[in-house]
């Protein structure tokens, strides 16, 4: 790789890395999991970053590495592990976080966690990604009205969900409330 070009990739891992793991971790629920799909997705991006630079499509082929290596993981994974049974985030009431952030964030990835592993990926594309339904089909490599009844399910699956009935701020996620 030219010196150029391995200079523009660490200022893409360096802008996009944190953003990756975070949809691999909303999509796992598990950190370290989500640490490894990122880094197998980097790593796959460094072996033709020349050819993908090239045809300008970095982002979204980095996403799609990320999305399909964490739904991998997820097929593979122990039938005896749980989906958001990571350790980071209790239910405890943490006196350095006054506004509930750690609670929210842990009944969010709960709530996500109860989807079927496509209609999870479907909205956290679209609504924690802000992708249009056209990018995430691409992401997850199917069709946008594949991706439109999965979000669908998913959100009709979330709005039952009685843990979510307090956040006003996902009134506006597909009428959510």
């Amino acid at each position: 790789m030219r010196s150029a070009d391995e200079q523009d990739y660490v200022d893409f891992v360096r802008h996009q890395a944190n953003a990756l793991c975070r949809t691999a971790y909303l999509l796992c629920g598990d950190w370290r999991r989500a640490e490894d799909a990122t880094q197998e997705a980097l790593i796959r991006l460094y072996r033709i970053w020349g050819r993908i630079q090239r045809k300008g499509s970095v982002g979204a082929y980095a996403r799609k590495v990320v999305v399909s290596t964490t739904m991998d993981g997820l097929r593979r994974k122990s039938s005896q592990e749980v989906v958001g049974g990571d350790t980071y985030f209790t239910a405890e009431q943490d006196t350095s976080d006054p506004l509930g952030v750690l609670e929210n964030r842990l009944v969010i990835t709960q709530a996500l966690a109860s989807l079927p592993p496509r209609q999870r990926a479907c909205v956290v594309l679209r609504y924690f990604d802000e992708l249009s339904v056209e990018e995430t089909a691409l992401a997850l490599d199917c069709r946008p009205g594949t991706v439109k009844s999965q979000t669908l399910r998913a959100l009709e699956k979330l709005r039952e969900n009685p843990a979510l009935a307090h956040f006003s701020e996902l009134a506006g996620v597909g009428r959510l409330t």
